[in-house]
């Protein structure tokens, strides 16, 4: 039977084993972020040769110019057209989904008048260009391109670049393709922290991007940390993240394949059920140590288990969405006959699944939704990727010469108050003569 937590809120200690269950030490390492460092240093002062100089370091891929790790947009629509009918209709299907959800979060500028003139509205418009991570090598994440570039393309975006990794050249189909389907603009092979360092300030081959978006390893973490102010960022994620709500009503070995659908991302994924059934939890368990042998990545799942992993029993399902408040979740499954008598108690999660058929595994691939997610309890102020994280907002202020008699006065006796006599006086000049006496 696999090793994971039992916890109960019946225990005194239940508070403090929580806390121990849920921290997690996202500290940078210090060896990673010097040599992050000294990377990005290179890329900025030496451009093209220090990517390159890189690129055959850690990819064992040598070119002579940089322009010869693009990929041809004819290449990655022919790794669309290679597809197995079956693979390529799923992505496309999926990308249909995205695109249809995200169309729903397009802003929209607007404007009004007040009674003396004055203007006053938002100007809404796409960030012009954008660099998107994508892993390479053993990885193969076609859901992350989708996820990333197609609310970038219903934003706006004029232009998309995409960088990826391709260890001795070693291309990945699935992901050219899904670049082909979102309608990205650019390929390169490139990846770690010299490809975000190109991104961010620019060589002689990749224009400067304005944001970066997309997951990576420890060192793509470190540079997108260090090159933010240069640039936008998405977010620096942490581990996966699942917390399944549970009353008993699903089958048991569902709940269990659901833990192990985030548990298998890493070792230190984080997979808790909480449920006030205490037989249900019994047979979840033991469907964990009936399935777990079944698993491919069963080392990692266990390993994530064993760590980070517990089984929860609470007093009744609104305690439970207490706790689910208090760890806010990156993914939150509402197991449960009726979710909707639950959804409002929840405040804090980056995805809430409703319903003993809403996997977190749909949500992953084609539900629509974004599953970029806030992790490491970040979703208490932060939310999905969208298309609002593509686009910027500008204020529009056109005072009228009525509206400036008012707003005038104010502003410069708020100024004065604050001490700033420039201030003051810039709004003063604005006032007619007989209004300044």
């Amino acid at each position: 039977m696999a090793e994971i937590a039992r916890l109960t809120t019946r225990d005194a200690d239940f508070d403090a084993r929580l806390a121990r269950l849920t921290a997690f030490d996202a500290a940078q390492d210090e060896t990673v972020d010097r040599t992050v460092a000294e990377i990005l240093a290179a890329v900025k002062s030496r451009g093209d040769a220090a990517v390159l100089e890189y690129t055959a370091r850690f990819d064992a891929v040598n070119v002579k110019a940089l322009a010869e790790l693009e990929l041809p947009r004819a290449l990655l629509a022919r790794a669309r057209d290679a597809l197995p009918r079956a693979r390529r209709e799923a992505l496309e299907q999926a990308a249909v989904r995205v695109r249809t959800y995200h169309e729903k979060q397009l802003a929209q500028s607007w404007q009004y008048t007040e009674a003396d003139g004055t203007v006053l509205g938002q100007k809404v418009r796409p960030i012009d260009r954008v660099g998107l991570y994508v892993p390479g090598g053993k990885a193969a994440y076609p859901s992350s391109v989708l996820m990333n570039a197609l609310p970038a393309k219903v934003a706006g975006v004029a232009e998309l670049v995409m960088v990826v990794p391709t260890p001795r050249g070693e291309k990945n189909e699935l992901v050219m393709a899904a670049a082909a389907i979102a309608g990205v603009d650019r390929v390169f092979t490139i990846g770690g922290a010299q490809a975000v360092g190109a991104l961010a300030y620019g060589t002689e081959t990749i224009a400067q991007v304005d944001k970066i978006v997309g997951p990576g390893n420890a060192y793509v973490a470190a540079a997108k940390r260090r090159v933010f102010g240069v640039v936008g960022i998405d977010m620096v994620a942490g581990p996966s993240e699942i917390l399944v709500i549970c009353d008993g009503t699903v089958e048991a070995d569902w709940i269990a394949m659901d833990l192990f659908s985030q548990a298998e991302h890493d070792e230190v994924a984080q997979a808790i059920l909480i449920c006030p059934d205490a037989a249900y939890i019994e047979a979840v368990a033991a469907s964990i140590a009936r399935l777990l042998p079944q698993m491919p990545r069963r080392e990692v799942i266990a390993a994530s288990l064993r760590g980070r992993g517990a089984l929860i029993e609470v007093r009744s399902l609104e305690e439970a969405c207490a706790i689910a408040n208090r760890i806010a979740p990156e993914h939150l499954e509402l197991a449960v006959a009726e979710p909707e008598e639950l959804v409002d108690r929840i405040r804090h999660a980056g995805a809430i699944f409703m319903g003993r058929y809403s996997s977190e595994a749909i949500g992953d691939y084609c539900a629509g939704p974004n599953h970029v997610l806030p992790t490491s309890r970040s979703a208490r102020f932060s939310s999905a990727l969208g298309v609002y994280d593509f686009q910027k907002r500008s204020s529009l202020i056109q005072v009228s010469r009525a509206g400036a008699q008012t707003l005038g006065r104010i502003a410069a006796t708020l100024a004065e108050g604050e001490g700033l006599q420039a201030h003051a006086c810039s709004a003063e000049y604005r006032l007619d003569p007989k209004v300044r006496l």
